[in-house]
């Protein structure tokens, strides 16, 4: 299957092909709802997206993977390494590690803005250093460079039937909404590494912080001045979600199942975070493996109509899931 992707895109290489299965399997091993939307893009955009998801997962193993055992210099050369790289890499269109001369070539096809990397990068420096943000707005400015940004790199990997400028606002508030939704089920895993992404003003609203958040993970018990702060921080994440919505119509039609997937999964990890009640200082919450084949089914249902419509094939067939699956707020159904 990993064979039948590259063809399809064209990429001949063999040194560049071993390049993007090392990114695709990073993908299958960490990023099991991003790779399982991944799935519904066309065959010949998967190594595209595969390469993007690598870089930023290699990046980001830096700065926790290392995290427990390593100091501050030694990730921070670590970054500036990689950092390296990839100046090199998307400067020569080269290079000696297999992530990035997989993104650089991902780079090159598709037009990515390079400043979208730099962002990145700045972004995952500033976890080194920085433990904790007093207010939404400072945890917004940290959330361009590491999930905004994201949004916008795919942009041009999914297409639009938009002005991409028109799209790019609903794109970047995508990768914010993942990153909230991860930040909000990990809460106790961050706090594990020395970080804590609930915003100080928030939890100070409630009567919580951070020494409570410790407690509570440290004694397993829970507190509901905690419980609300995380109800907050749900609905806020919430309103980003809605920010994003109208971008999926503006999408290449091939493109919407793909994208819907991931809203309609990552928007099922805040479910699963109320119905477990709000216990993510103990326990990470997970979408269950049905209704993950039911997003799924849905997502191939509007692979096979979004194909008919774009061959000219007529009026879209009405297939449907196993079991309803959510209309996403906004979309154009």
């Amino acid at each position: 299957m990993t064979d039948r992707e590259l063809d399809a895109a064209g990429v001949t290489d063999p040194v560049l092909r071993e390049a993007y299965r090392h990114c695709r399997a990073l993908n299958a091993r960490h990023g099991r709802t991003y790779f399982l939307a991944t799935r519904l893009l066309p065959v010949e955009r998967r190594p595209a997206v595969h390469a993007l998801y690598g870089f930023a997962r290699w990046a980001d193993d830096i700065v926790d993977a290392l995290g427990t055992g390593a100091d501050t210099e030694r990730r921070d050369a670590g970054l500036s390494a990689l950092q390296r790289e990839l100046d090199k890499g998307l400067r020569d269109g080269n290079s000696t590690e297999p992530v990035v001369r997989a993104v650089a070539d991902t780079a090159l096809r598709y037009g990515i803005d390079h400043g979208h990397f730099a962002d990145f990068m700045t972004a995952m420096r500033s976890d080194l250093v920085v433990t904790d943000y007093a207010d939404y707005a400072a945890l917004r400015r940290y959330t361009h460079g590491s999930a905004a940004v994201i949004g916008l790199q795919m942009l041009p990997v999914l297409g639009t039937v938009a002005p991409r400028e028109a799209a790019a606002p609903h794109a970047a508030a995508l990768g914010v909404a993942f990153q909230l939704t991860n930040f909000l089920r990990d809460v106790g895993e961050d706090l594990d590494r020395g970080r804590v992404y609930l915003p100080a003003d928030l939890l100070a609203a409630h009567g919580a912080h951070r020494a409570l958040l410790r407690w509570c993970r440290d004694t397993g018990r829970r507190d509901r001045r905690v419980t609300a702060a995380l109800r907050e921080f749900e609905a806020l994440t919430r309103g980003v979600y809605r920010e994003a919505a109208p971008g999926l119509a503006m999408l290449e039609l091939v493109s919407r199942p793909c994208v819907r997937a991931a809203f309609v999964l990552y928007g099922g990890i805040l479910e699963a975070v109320a119905r477990d009640g709000w216990s993510v200082l103990h326990r990470r919450a997970v979408v269950s493996r049905r209704r993950r084949a039911v997003v799924a089914a849905d997502g191939l249902a509007r692979v096979a109509a979004a194909r008919l419509r774009a061959r000219g094939g007529g009026r879209r067939p009405d297939v449907r899931p196993l079991t309803p699956c959510p209309p996403v707020p906004g979309e154009a159904v």
